[in-house]
């Protein structure tokens, strides 16, 4: 199964959950609109049964991170081999993608944006220019946008704006670059999945 490339609202509003910041408009859309989409949406939801629980969380992991189904279940199975817990370190090494890292810093306003300028090789890890959104970054490592697209007009209300990043990244937005100070701690996952339920729907 690849990426989800559908309707973001509409996807949103099918988990319960706002996946993605494309703007405004879609954040008053998600907020206008909470219940699910279709005929019955605004009815009163039924009961689910544990396994629809867990596959909406992991529906809701890769969605907001956007990664294909073989992506979600090697993240697990890579997680299953730690001994942190299960579900967290799954959600970490979420957190580690290049993409995300881009995305937390503030460089780009959503991940889809993110994913897109590590693709198009607007990003510089360690050097060297890659176009690979999943490389998992490590503590240590600096990241920056290449020199010749700094002067790009997308990024001029970047510079302008006050650093957002997680305490586990340095930011110098005015220079569009950053280190990896550590790798992220529990408390720096994402809070709008339950990461438990996804191991248990992949420990069946």
């Amino acid at each position: 199964m690849s990426r989800y490339r559908g309707p973001v609202t509409k996807q949103s509003r099918r988990l319960g959950l706002m996946l993605f910041t494309n703007g405004e408009s879609k954040t008053k859309a998600f907020n206008k609109k909470k219940y699910k989409p279709g005929e019955h949406g605004q009815k009163r939801f039924t009961k689910i049964s544990e396994y629809s629980k867990q596959l909406q969380e992991k529906q809701k992991a890769r969605f907001m991170y956007g990664i294909s189904e073989k992506q979600c279940s090697n993240y697990y199975k890579k997680a299953a081999k730690s001994d942190e817990v299960t579900g967290i370190k799954f959600m970490k090494l979420l957190e580690q993608r290049l993409d995300n890292v881009i995305y937390r810093s503030g460089i780009a306003s959503t991940r889809p944006q993110a994913r897109q300028m590590v693709s198009h090789g607007l990003v510089v890890l360690k050097g060297k220019k890659t176009k690979t959104p999943s490389i998992q970054v490590k503590a240590g490592e600096t990241f920056e946008v290449r020199e010749k697209s700094k002067s790009s007009k997308i990024f001029d209300e970047v510079k302008k704006s006050k650093p957002r990043a997680p305490k586990w990244l340095n930011i110098d937005v005015k220079a569009l670059k950053g280190e990896v100070v550590k790798l992220p701690d529990d408390d720096d996952i994402e809070k709008g999945i339950e990461s438990q339920l996804i191991t248990e729907f992949y420990s069946k």
